[in-house]
């Protein structure tokens, strides 16, 4: 299938790495339906759109709303004349210890990143049965194979997410054109540290390495041509994958590492971000914190350092065996 003639839905359109993606595909002549709960930003980002050389309309959606994504499917298979890939990128956090954050905010954390993937794939996975073929992207991140104190119920729905698309490709296992792909980044400078719930009294701030969202995006693009079930972006995927066998040390040491950060922070007010209201106006691509000489060496050190964790713990339980 020619780039061109993509019929693509994106919902996470407004900011960040969805609003990123949906420019990418519209430098390729793509025509997009994009979702989100803020106008302002969905208009901002179908104007870039439109002056990329692409063909964009929008439509505000709550996708934590499974009535209301239904609705927004049938509108957006309308709109296109049927859906090749659709992106799911709807994301938010809140950071702070468990006991310290309100359970609400927790179950909005759930509800925004895992329910609301699981309601997209309903909605669109028998569109792409009745066509024959599909694209189902999945935004997970590092953190779905990497458990973060302070974002304990981030990192409880991002484990979900892994899981949830690995029993989906075994339910389609006999739909080969139907596929589900997973994306991992590491650190991405996005606005999602100025939406997030923070209850650390430290200022939010991204670590040096931290990728470009058009770097994400432009991997997400290249699903289109060639979809695989699990794409990294930001380290080698061996090196995240072998991560899963640190946890017993990489958590306390995060945890340390958290501790230290939020005690040199610069202090803040505790706040809900944009969890329950989009906010009131178009908040972009990009966070504004990013060095540009900064590169992803520091993520690649992380990955190799869990990598080497991993690799001792194995050894010691083969000596221990």
């Amino acid at each position: 299938m020619k780039p061109g003639t993509l019929r693509v839905v994106i919902t996470g359109a407004s900011s960040g790495i969805g609003a990123a993606t949906a420019i990418a595909f519209a430098r390729q002549g793509a025509r997009l339906v994009l979702g989100a709960r803020g106008r302002e930003g969905l208009a901002d980002i179908a104007q870039r759109c439109e002056a990329a050389g692409g063909e964009a309309q929008f439509g505000v959606v709550d996708v934590t709303d499974a009535t209301a994504v239904k609705r927004f499917a049938r509108e957006a298979r309308a709109a296109l004349g049927g859906i090749d890939l659709w992106f799911s990128d709807v994301g938010i956090g809140v950071v702070g210890k468990y006991v310290e954050v309100p359970i609400d905010d927790h179950r909005r954390v759930i509800d925004t990143n895992l329910v609301s993937h699981m309601n997209d794939a309903h909605a669109v996975l028998p569109i792409f049965q009745q066509q024959g073929h599909g694209i189902w992207v999945n935004m997970i991140s590092a953190g779905g194979y990497v458990a973060s104190p302070y974002a304990v119920a981030y990192s409880a729905s991002k484990f979900g997410l892994r899981g949830f698309s690995e029993a989906l490709r075994g339910e389609l296992h006999d739909r080969p054109h139907i596929h589900v792909c997973d994306v991992y980044p590491t650190f991405v400078d996005t606005p999602g540290f100025a939406h997030a719930g923070n209850y650390t009294g430290a200022r939010l701030s991204y670590p040096p390495g931290t990728l470009k969202p058009e770097t994400v995006a432009d991997a997400i693009v290249r699903l289109a041509r060639r979809p695989r079930p699990t794409t990294v972006v930001g380290m080698p995927s061996s090196m995240l994958k072998l991560s899963q066998f640190a946890a017993p040390l990489s958590g306390p040491l995060m945890k340390r590492f958290l501790d230290k950060w939020s005690a040199r922070a610069d202090p803040t007010r505790d706040t809900t971000g944009t969890m329950y209201a989009p906010d009131g106006r178009a908040s972009g691509i990009h966070s504004g914190q990013r060095r540009p000489e900064a590169s992803p060496k520091p993520a690649l050190a992380v990955g190799a350092a869990l990598a080497a964790v991993a690799l001792g713990i194995q050894l010691l339980r083969q000596r221990r065996s």
